[in-house]
């Protein structure tokens, strides 16, 4: 019997959004699903992302979309940002349509609507058209409340208390 997919959102200021869809993305295959990662936003080549290599040891599809972002680097066209933002989109729907995994992390996409590299209605039709029995997980600060509403679990991660804060900078092994 297949199970009706649903669409996770972990969004908010504090540290674990990304570590809250890789712990599903474990589980799942774990039970042998099938799961693909996309990425917005994350200079893989740049920070060497631990994640990724785990991932794909485990038998996760990886794939990276936009890979910068103008907030670490000011010289960045912010044309292209939206353009890598939109092939993203695209082949999310090509996923779709081959219809093979059970699970598709869509981590930091919040961050394209957010800063508007992404539309409203962009990001909100994708969620509408996935496939009913994909589980549909999309991390990021700043989810906007159409995309609350239109999820059917919303997690906040809320910033207590962080290292950064009182100077210690990104941990390999930690934060990427």
């Amino acid at each position: 019997m297949t199970q009706k997919g649903l669409i996770h959102i972990y969004t908010g200021n504090g540290k674990g959004k990304t570590t809250a869809a890789l712990g599903l993305a474990l589980r799942a295959r774990g039970h042998n699903l099938k799961v693909a990662y996309v990425y917005f936003h994350k200079d893989s080549k740049r920070w060497d992302c631990g994640e990724h290599k785990i991932l794909k040891k485990i038998g996760v599809d990886v794939f990276g979309f936009a890979g910068r972002h103008p907030r670490f680097d000011k010289k960045l066209n912010l044309d292209k940002v939206r353009k890598e933002c939109l092939e993203g989109l695209k082949f999310i729907e090509s996923i779709y349509k081959k219809n093979k995994y059970d699970m598709l992390i869509l981590d930091e996409i919040n961050i394209s609507l957010r800063d508007g590299f992404l539309k409203k209605e962009e990001l909100l039709n994708i969620m509408e058209k996935k496939p009913a029995s994909m589980n549909l997980i999309l991390t990021g600060r700043g989810a906007t409340k159409e995309v609350i509403k239109a999820a059917d679990l919303v997690s906040r991660v809320e910033k207590v208390k962080h290292p950064y804060d009182s100077g210690i900078r990104r941990r390999i092994g930690i934060e990427y």
